[in-house]
C-alpha cells in the first residue's frame, strides 16, 4: 500500500494518512490554501485538506499518473495542472 502521511515535524509522529493505490509514484503539491495534490496509477486526481488528510475532491483522469502536479497564477487566478496518460489536465482552484 502507498499512503500520503502528513508527520510531526518534531516528534516524528503520524497526524494522518490516506491510503493510495499500490506503488503510487505520483509526487505531491502543498498550497497555501491548505491542500495537497496527489495521483495514483489507476488514473486519479486528488486533492487533501492539509490539516485533516481528508479528500476534498478527485477526479479519474482515465490514464496513469505517475507526475507531480504543479501550480501556476494567469490572469489572478491560480491553476493546477497534471499530467496523466498523454495527455495534460489543467483546473482552476
Amino acid at each position: 500500500m502507498s499512503a500520503v502521511r502528513a508527520l510531526d515535524a518534531l516528534t516524528g509522529k503520524r497526524i494522518w494518512q490516506y491510503k493510495v493505490q499500490a506503488k503510487s509514484m505520483s509526487g505531491l503539491l502543498s498550497t497555501a490554501g491548505n491542500l495537497v495534490f496527489g495521483g495514483a496509477p489507476h488514473g486519479s486526481f486528488f486533492a487533501l485538506n492539509a490539516k485533516t488528510g481528508e479528500e476534498v475532491w478527485h477526479i479519474d483522469l482515465g490514464g496513469r499518473v505517475h507526475a507531480a502536479p504543479i501550480t501556476f497564477m494567469a490572469n489572478g487566478r491560480q491553476y493546477v495542472t497534471i499530467a496523466a496518460g498523454a495527455a495534460l489536465f489543467t483546473f482552476g482552484l
